[in-house]
């Protein structure tokens, strides 16, 4: 094989320029199908980025013999469905996040990809994009000692589509956390990259503002392997919008935004040094490269089912 062929089921929004046009654009890949469960919606994607062939049928787009590899870019809820269905029939899947609902249906993903052979990705995309491999440099390096504790504080003011009573499936009472969930998934799933796996976590979640039924903050403390500590607070109806993570180590500590194009900031006692790291257009593509070259047997990608489960299990507790 020398190109990997992807179908897409599930193109929608964030497959618009974060994720579909990577895939065109990643080296020996190729995008030549997707589907949507609206007809019109599924053509009209497929015509606009110049793909081949498009369908309203999860299971018709994956028994397309011209489709390599799968790309579930669906709502959470539907994860495990679509990503099973890709695994027994032979084909690589990469899913969107967070990975599934809980971490008991990650485990069932993962064992039936294993089972059938192949290989499972989660789009923990910050995990191949240079400003966080800068940041897992400074860490791996020694740069700031051993690292002692982590902080993680992001609030925001309400959505608009939530001030308007929009309904979609991060404010749905059946998804987990709802924008918890989605969002600080990956600043936890980032956290381990850098500083490797939580092995303990517990919190609470609440709805102060009622925009609607799921919990609209979240606070958590947690433990890595290494012994570090961590604390965090997820709000999504405060004054003002702040995303910071500080992680303090015995001789310096680094400071940074998980989703902002923010500065990187590392302070030691050499002074503080900031660093402009900016993102790129289509920013899961670094990480579909890795995908791709693992695939073509060229690479590894750092970002696989069993690490992203990971991330499910942590936020199974904090959410208990």
């Amino acid at each position: 094989m020398e190109i990997i062929r992807w179908g897409i089921i599930g193109c929608g929004k964030v497959t618009e320029v974060k994720s579909g046009p990577a895939f065109q654009n990643a080296t020996n890949s190729e995008l030549v199908a997707v589907m949507r469960r609206n007809a019109d919606l599924a053509k009209d994607y497929a015509e606009r980025h110049h793909v081949a062939r498009w369908y309203d049928d999860a299971a018709a787009l994956i028994a397309d013999t011209g489709v390599d590899a799968v790309y579930v870019a669906t709502p959470p809820g539907n994860h495990k469905e679509f990503a099973i269905l890709a695994a027994r029939a032979g084909k690589p899947v990469y899913v969107e996040k967070p990975m599934a609902l809980h971490f008991k249906e990650c485990q069932d993903m993962i064992n039936v990809c294993e089972e059938a052979g192949v290989p499972l990705f989660v789009a923990y995309y910050r995990r191949a994009l240079p400003r966080f491999l800068l940041i897992k440099k400074w860490i791996d390096e020694n740069t700031i000692g051993q690292v002692r504790f982590v902080n993680t504080t992001f609030y925001k003011r309400p959505f608009e589509t939530d001030l308007k009573g929009v309904e979609h499936w991060r404010v749905q009472p059946n998804i987990p956390g709802g924008y918890f969930s989605d969002l600080a998934s990956h600043t936890l799933d980032i956290l381990q990259f850098f500083l490797g796996m939580i092995i303990s976590a517990q919190g609470q979640g609440s709805n102060q503002a009622n925009l609607y039924q799921n919990d609209d903050i979240v606070s958590g403390s947690f433990l890595f392997a290494s012994g570090a500590h961590g604390t965090g607070t997820w709000c999504f109806s405060a004054f003002g919008d702040v995303d910071r993570t500080e992680i303090v180590g015995e001789k310096g500590k680094i400071t940074f935004a998980t989703f902002c194009n923010e500065p990187l900031l590392l302070e030691t006692s050499s002074g503080i040094q900031t660093v402009q790291a900016e993102n790129p257009l289509h920013i899961q593509q670094p990480l579909i490269q890795t995908i791709v070259d693992e695939l073509l047997g060229k690479g590894k990608c750092p970002s696989t089912g069993r690490t992203a489960a990971r991330t499910n299990w942590a936020m199974d507790r904090i959410l208990s």
